[in-house]
């Protein structure tokens, strides 16, 4: 999908979608195509249940008057709310809505919302990135698709007085849409397609992008002491693999770097601790924390961030087999902590154990977020509305949870503490891999600030937050790419050169 910016205009063809304010308050181009059907538009809704609440449709096909196949009404809210992401909902709303109508031409309205505090030129270009986002589509394998399911919309006009400032801001949108992209694909596709070594392939990819990237085997690990990381992948004839990126972004190239850690188990089958049948196919995006690293680092260097970034990534496929970590096992992780594997399918935190020892013995951070499809219990804490926060430092907490909010990839911090610690003491190893049912979530937080040396360190439980069953105003269903545009906001407002310290 071709997207243009341009000065506003009545369209002749295709689609135009236009804006209208909760009570059924019309924007200028609605209320000018309203004029042009003399009240055609004011009739459709009265006679409707649409009130213009934020993303309510209402869809007015061949309307008399109009040169336009159809018009679509797309619902804002309160003018008081119309913020970046209102208006990236209301892109990906008309989008979601004309996508596969047929139409090859939709516009889009953007006009001037009098109480709302959003820059016009702002406002379209964040209609624009929504309406990127949610045009996106996973149906490579499909060879017997109807003609109606497939997507028919090839340009989108975005219609704004403030043309040229939207154009310059969409220029950086794009480049996060790509990293997005990036991350939902690898996370889409299915296990025999992606797997450490294929991974590790695309992650090399970013080296077009003028990110360095290294790819540790399993040789390598060995030598530096990654039991923990090796323990997880030796059932599988698949080679594990760390991979390394770098960005250098910041004007002093010896400025201590952000740093970012993804689990990467590209199947988890549970291991010995085999997982039940029904749904084990999901487990093709256990690498959903891994796929945002590299997404995020992809999105970063793609808009040339000024600030030293550290992607890394650990990939490995949990497998039963005769070679397979069985419970019971004890490893020694690269931080020469022993670990009693009590549940082989408690593998994540084991990936990061040595991932995050390597990242702050290696870097020297400023800090270290990592990312993870954890745990199934903070999908019963939390659903799948909230992602799961734990940290070591209030400041970079309250900055991760404000970056977040802001990109609409919400957090809530949960509490850790010795008490919680205590349950993962081992009887015949420094430490056990899983502390019992009660608190899982944060007992799994708990093993992994063991290696992070002290290092300000977050954690995001990302397990009901990277697959979604359900379409949303900027997603379809499928893979979300959770924390890419978040860590990306989080780098964006507080890390790059002159923002604030």
């Amino acid at each position: 999908m071709k997207i243009a910016f341009s000065k506003p205009s009545l369209p002749t063809e295709g689609a135009i979608a236009v804006g209208v304010l909760e009570g059924k308050v019309l924007c200028a181009t609605a209320q000018r195509l309203d004029d042009e059907t003399k009240a055609g538009l004011t009739r459709a809704v009265e006679t409707s249940r649409f009130e213009g609440k934020k993303g309510q449709t209402l869809m007015i096909l061949a309307p008399a008057g109009l040169s336009v196949s159809r018009v679509l009404l797309v619902g804002l809210g309160k003018a008081k709310d119309v913020d970046a992401q209102a208006a990236q909902a209301f892109g990906g709303t008309a989008v979601a809505q004309v996508l596969t109508s047929g139409e090859t031409d939709l516009s889009l309205a953007i006009d001037a919302i009098p109480g709302s505090t959003l820059a016009l030129g702002e406002f379209a270009a964040n209609a624009a990135f929504g309406a990127l986002l949610r045009s996106y589509r996973f149906d490579k394998y499909m060879t017997k698709q109807k003609k109606e399911d497939k997507p028919s919309v090839k340009k989108l006009a975005v219609m704004t007085a403030e043309a040229a400032d939207a154009k310059s801001a969409f220029a950086k949108l794009e480049k996060i849409a790509t990293g997005v992209f990036l991350t939902r694909d690898v996370v889409s596709e299915p296990a025999n397609i992606i797997h450490p070594e294929s991974l590790a392939a695309i992650a090399e990819g970013l080296k077009d992008l003028g990110v360095e990237v290294e790819v540790l085997g399993e040789k390598q690990m060995r030598k530096l002491g990654m039991g923990a990381l090796l323990g997880v992948g030796q059932g599988s004839e698949r080679e594990s693999k760390l991979v390394v990126m770098r960005w250098q972004g910041s004007n002093d190239k010896n400025a201590a770097p952000v740093a970012f850690i993804g689990k990467g188990v590209t199947f988890d089958s549970g291991g010995i601790s085999i997982k039940p049948s029904g749904g084990m196919e999901d487990m093709k995006w256990d690498m959903a924390g891994a796929g945002a690293v590299i997404g995020a680092m992809a999105a970063m260097a793609g808009r040339k961030a000024k600030v030293n970034a550290v992607g890394v990534v650990g990939l490995v496929e949990n497998m039963p087999s005769g070679t397979a970590q069985r419970p019971g096992d004890v490893v020694t992780s690269m931080s020469g902590q022993t670990i009693e594997v009590i549940n082989t399918d408690a593998e994540g935190r084991l990936v990061l154990a040595d991932a995050l020892w390597y990242t702050q013995d290696r870097f020297k951070p400023k800090f270290m977020i990592d990312l993870a499809t954890l745990t199934g219990a903070i999908i019963i804490s939390l659903g799948h509305e909230f992602a799961g926060l734990f940290a070591s430092d209030d400041k970079l907490a309250d900055r991760i949870a404000a970056a977040g909010k802001s990109v609409g990839e919400q957090l809530w911090r949960l509490p850790m503490g010795e008490a919680y610690d205590k349950q993962i003491k081992s009887d015949i190893a420094d430490m056990k891999n899983v502390g019992g049912r009660e608190g899982g979530s944060i007992t799994a937080a708990q093993f992994l600030k063991r290696f992070t040396n002290d290092v300000d360190w977050a954690h995001l439980d990302i397990a009901g937050m990277a697959w979604s069953k359900k379409d949303t105003a900027i997603t379809p269903k499928g893979a979300t790419a959770f924390g890419v545009r978040l860590l990306d906001r989080l780098v964006a407002d507080y890390y790059e050169d002159k923002a604030g310290k």
